[in-house]
């Protein structure tokens, strides 16, 4: 097995070269370990700083979809950004936000899906990295596919795989199913997947009746009661209030109030908004909606920047926490099928405040 020490050093040697590279070729260069935590690059370009600093000297930049080594997470500076956490790298500093926490984590192809109520299945979880798709059903409806010409799925993403196969050279390939998309299948390789397991899905604490939540808009941050007493805490990102202009964006805000959960799904597909400023992310996990219009709190795979504004009003969370908020919250969701809506009064009250 790899060291720690001799994976740093060869991660060295070949982030020399991956920090220029385009997109889709970082696998070629820099070795990966099962062990080690990684940032997956979320924005076209991000530079790499000689200190954990905005203003201090850029080494390179690395672009979308280069992984890197993330040795340590440290506070540094950003101007005029809420968020001053920065990871260190073995090539320099990158600002935390531009980077996904990943890791690379292959499974074992199964070559017998289970059965289950929504027939032949199972839910799955991207533990690498990303994995590239084949569409099994074009042309693409969707319109991330439409706009993408390598379309990918991302680390913590969940779908439904209902399909096995296996090509000349022995590679197993799952068939996914956004089933709550716009009718899109893929083929991806199995190795990127590890099917979701029925306990881990288990409800938390649910014998415990008064629950609720607090999303606090000012300071960014979600909270869990159980009665009086707080049992979870994590930084979230609301609804974006201002555009880059300073114009108010009412309908992008998280809606303030109190209101029940009302629907819960192990994944969906989220799009919504208009040309510009719209949105399309398929296999978007732990979503538990609380008000009528779509707005929910949800896993998030497509940025790092929580403790500050970044969804067009729904409550984005880290995979981690989202997972603990659904697992958490009534009403219970199954394994199978891993959706349920309810009718008033609802599950748990959400609240959001801004002060």
């Amino acid at each position: 097995m790899i060291t720690r020490r001799e994976f740093l050093k060869d991660a060295v040697l070949g982030l020399a070269s991956v920090m220029i590279l385009p997109r889709k070729n970082w696998s070629s260069f820099v070795p990966i370990s099962q062990e080690e935590r990684l940032g997956r690059v979320t924005v076209g370009m991000a530079e790499v700083k000689n200190k954990p600093d905005a203003d201090s000297i850029t080494i390179s930049k690395v672009y979308e979809d280069t992984i890197v080594p993330w040795v340590h997470d440290v506070v540094g500076w950003q101007p005029l950004r809420h968020n001053q956490r920065w990871v260190e790298t073995p090539q320099g500093y990158i600002w935390a936000p531009y980077l996904q926490p990943v890791k690379n984590i292959p499974n074992e192809a199964i070559k017998l899906l289970p059965q289950t109520s929504l027939g032949t299945g199972m839910w799955a979880e991207v533990t690498i990295p990303y994995v590239d798709i084949i569409l099994a059903n074009p042309p693409a409806r969707s319109p991330w596919l439409q706009e993408d010409q390598t379309p990918r799925l991302y680390y913590s993403q969940v779908f439904w795989i209902d399909q096995t196969k296996q090509d000349e050279q022995g590679q197993t390939w799952y068939r996914v199913n956004e089933r709550y998309g716009y009718g899109d299948l893929f083929w991806a390789k199995a190795e990127a997947f590890r099917p979701l397991s029925r306990d881990e899905i288990a409800p938390i604490n649910p014998d415990v009746g008064d629950k609720r939540i607090i999303v606090n808009i000012a300071y960014q941050t979600l909270s869990c009661f159980e009665g009086k007493n707080e049992v979870y805490f994590a930084f979230v990102s609301t609804g974006i209030q201002e555009d880059m202009f300073g114009n108010r964006t009412p309908q992008w805000e998280t809606p303030l109030g109190i209101r029940p959960i009302w629907r819960k799904l192990i994944s969906v597909h989220m799009s919504g908004g208009s040309t510009g400023g719209g949105y399309d992310l398929p296999g978007v996990s732990w979503t538990s909606l609380f008000e009528g219009n779509g707005v929910a709190i949800h896993s998030t795979f497509w940025h790092n920047n929580f403790g500050e504004e970044m969804s067009h009003g729904c409550v984005n969370c880290s995979p981690d926490d989202a997972k603990w908020i659904f697992r958490w919250t009534n009403p219970v969701v199954s394994y199978d099928p891993g959706d349920l809506t309810v009718g008033m009064p609802g599950g748990t009250r959400v609240e959001v405040i801004d002060s």
